[in-house]
């Protein structure tokens, strides 16, 4: 596929996991990361820690977290863009698939130490702390990935 195939396959599993693997024509996959993205976001309460955010919120939004939930969200988020990705006929260099591993693995820590982490004087909280490890990862995925490939092939 075009890249702008897969990149359109990308931002819609960006929007909603599960999208781009009903776009690439993996209807159960699909309706499998739907499901179990309804599943994390219901329990976790995500979509009111994401208003409470939002409006600024920031001890409302960490009361409302469940932990116990909302921490997997950033590996199920990763993993349906990876696999959007994927099936599209992308990531096929070797180590594509770091990106999504380390923004996944740094989200998560992030939720961790979400409701005590300050920075700038401003309390991060589960959205904004997550937001910013995931951008952080993935740049370290991809830092790590062009590395490794440029060292294999001297």
């Amino acid at each position: 596929m075009e890249l702008h195939e897969r990149l359109e396959k990308l931002l819609w599993s960006i929007a909603l996991p599960g999208f781009g693997q009903l776009l690439n024509g993996k209807y159960v996959k699909g309706i499998v990361f739907i499901g179990l993205e309804f599943v994390v976001n219901m329990k976790s309460h995500l979509n009111e820690v994401i208003l409470l955010s939002f409006q600024g919120d920031i001890p409302s939004a960490i009361l409302h977290t469940d932990y116990q939930w909302i921490m997997f969200y950033p590996c199920l988020y990763m993993f349906a863009m990876w696999d959007a990705v994927k099936d599209a006929g992308g990531g096929s260099t070797p180590y594509s698939t770091l990106p999504y591993v380390c923004a996944a693995f740094l989200a998560t820590v992030g939720l961790m130490y979400s409701d005590r982490c300050v920075i700038l004087g401003f309390l991060m909280g589960p959205v904004w702390l997550a937001m910013l490890l995931c951008f952080i990862g993935i740049t370290i995925g991809v830092t790590l990935q062009v590395t490794i490939n440029r060292k294999s092939r001297a």
